[in-house]
């Protein structure tokens, strides 16, 4: 049956796909953003953000379902990531009043105090779960694919040859098409038979994760080129969190590399289990790594990113 979903965060890269699955699902889409966007066949497109709980409710009106992607992955401080994520959700959540509602969490969610980021994505959550109607939650680990910039880095240095990676560090994988798939998939079960109801589901290319080094190595084939991974302790990592902060106090930027995220991505087991959200048997993975991985150079080098 075909729904009318609520979306934020559909101009960025995970609601892009959402868009996306959604369409290919003959979903319509009601799509929150604050600058005009070009017309996008089954999108209606709601001015507004998440603090203009007017266009909020514009957005949600005869919605079906509400699929949250919208969120802070960077922010100078602890109350900038709590302002993105967990303001914007409890803004969300209240419009959404008892309409089924998907909320998308981070993997940073299980280790609270290793990141301002990962504490405010389980706080969205503590909120999310106050939701009237029926709630979901996903947990994605890294996401990659066509139209991702946070890591076309990581790539760019595996056309180099060699790639510093934490040492001995393990990182679930998923293919932003099929996170987008089982977002809507949770979003269709919500407003239906609800067996998703209540749950907080990890979600990964089923495999649970893979070594870095590994990891390198796949992308390097993707390449066609011949990568490898130095692996190189947190140090490494603080030092580079160091140099990037000074070069963005200069610019007035951001840094790519935070110590926030510093602290996360030396932490050494980003692993993932899927199982529970497969059982459900509304959703499996279509993509393994290799066919992820070809899929987004394919697109970089098309839209000359590589």
């Amino acid at each position: 049956m075909a729904l009318t979903l609520a979306v934020t965060g559909g101009t960025g890269f995970v609601g892009g796909h959402v868009l996306a699955a959604a369409a290919g699902r003959g979903h319509a889409v009601r799509a929150l953003t604050r600058r005009p966007q070009p017309p996008r066949q089954g999108v209606d497109w709601v001015r507004g953000d998440l603090a203009d709980m007017a266009a909020l409710g514009r957005l949600v009106e005869g919605a079906d379902a509400v699929i949250h992607v919208a969120g802070v992955v960077n922010a100078r401080d602890a109350a900038g990531f709590a302002a993105g994520n967990v303001a914007g959700t409890a803004a969300m959540r209240m419009a959404a009043g008892r309409r089924p509602f998907v909320h998308v969490s981070s993997l940073a969610a299980r280790a609270p105090r290793l990141s301002a980021y990962g504490a405010s994505k389980l706080a969205a959550e503590h909120v999310a779960r106050g939701c009237a109607g029926r709630v979901a939650m996903v947990r994605p680990p890294a996401v990659y694919g066509p139209g991702d910039t946070e890591m076309l880095a990581l790539f760019r240095a595996a056309r180099l040859g060699l790639v510093p990676v934490p040492r001995g560090a393990v990182a679930a994988m998923i293919f932003a098409p099929d996170l987008a798939a089982a977002l809507v998939a949770l979003a269709e079960d919500l407003a239906g038979a609800g067996r998703a109801a209540g749950g907080c589901f990890e979600i990964d290319d089923g495999t649970g994760g893979y070594p870095q080094t590994a990891l390198v190595e796949a992308i390097g084939r993707a390449l066609g080129r011949r990568a490898r991974a130095i692996e190189v302790p947190g140090a490494a990592l603080w030092l580079g969190a160091a140099l990037d902060t000074a070069r963005a106090r200069m610019t007035g930027a951001l840094p790519k590399l935070s110590f926030d995220r510093a602290r996360y991505l030396a932490h050494p087991d980003w692993r993932a289990d899927s199982a529970p959200l497969r059982a459900l048997g509304l959703w499996r993975p279509t993509h393994g790594l290799a066919e992820g991985l070809a899929k987004t150079v394919s697109w970089y080098r098309m839209e000359g990113w590589l």
